[in-house]
């Protein structure tokens, strides 16, 4: 019975040892290689670079905006790269929007590997891209995808103590990756054993653009619970689309993109 005994817990031991050691592997899912923008559907938009704090060049594709509207910073999920997200982007340039799709270290090519101090580097490399082309706080929207929401957030707190951005939209948001951590690993101590926090939770009710967050009611990717615990702890301005029929990756399916660029033309004016 001991022997038994100590094997389980030998087991158990070394299967919580290898999630701690590999968690990045888990969470992060990079796709090295990036097509054109042509191929991605997104022709008029244009390989950039957007240089980081810590010395990273990373390629990043931008469409400017159609004269008085802001520009779209997008913050992709964990998986694939920039290019996978062309038909994204195509709604809001054809409604006249500038759209930014910032690139990540480890993704697409780009240096480095993807971290959550580095991807808020990311995130302010692009902001100071927008600065570059005279665009200030004012006319950014800043746009975050599931694991791109933590980055969003942090970005959109950041500039909230001197310029906040003009809105801020959050496609199924996680509260913390503490929280997405416990939920798909109940059987160990997760929110415990995390290199990358991402405290959307605790930092959203200082920020002070004004804020959709759209979430399908079918997510078992991040729990559509999360998406209603992160709005309720937002100040209003606010706004939701929860979706019945949605999961994680096919909210687009349901209309999401008219519905953001509904909340802008309010928030923003006319698109």
């Amino acid at each position: 019975m001991l022997s038994f005994t100590g094997f389980i817990v030998l087991t158990y031991v070394t299967f919580v040892g290898g999630l701690y050691l590999f968690q990045r592997n888990l969470l992060y899912y990079p796709d090295a290689s990036l097509s054109s923008p042509s191929a991605a559907g997104v022709a008029e938009m244009r390989a950039v670079k957007t240089f980081t704090e810590d010395g990273f060049s990373h390629t990043s594709w931008y469409a400017p905006a159609a004269q008085g509207l802001p520009t779209l910073v997008y913050f992709q999920g964990n998986a694939g790269n920039i290019s996978d997200r062309g038909h994204k982007a195509r709604p809001y340039l054809d409604a006249g929007l500038g759209v930014l799709l910032a690139g990540y270290r480890g993704y697409g090519g780009n240096g480095g590997s993807p971290t959550e101090v580095g991807l808020y580097a990311d995130g302010r490399a692009a902001l100071s891209f927008l600065k570059e082309q005279g665009i200030n706080n004012g006319k950014i929207v800043l746009y975050g995808e599931s694991l791109g929401s933590g980055v969003a957030v942090r970005i959109a707190w950041e500039m909230a103590k001197s310029m906040p951005a003009a809105a801020l939209v959050l496609e199924a948001p996680f509260t913390s990756m503490g929280d997405a951590a416990q939920y798909h690993y109940p059987y160990v101590p997760a929110r415990w054993l995390l290199k990358d926090g991402y405290p959307s939770a605790s930092l959203i009710a200082d920020v002070k653009s004004p804020l959709l967050v759209v979430h399908g009611e079918q997510d078992r990717t991040v729990p559509f619970d999360f998406g209603v615990r992160l709005y309720e702890r937002a100040r209003p301005p606010k706004e939701n689309r929860w979706i019945a029929g949605a999961g994680h990756n096919n909210l687009y399916d349901f209309g999401v993109a008219g519905a953001v660029i509904d909340f802008l033309k309010i928030t923003t004016g006319p698109q």
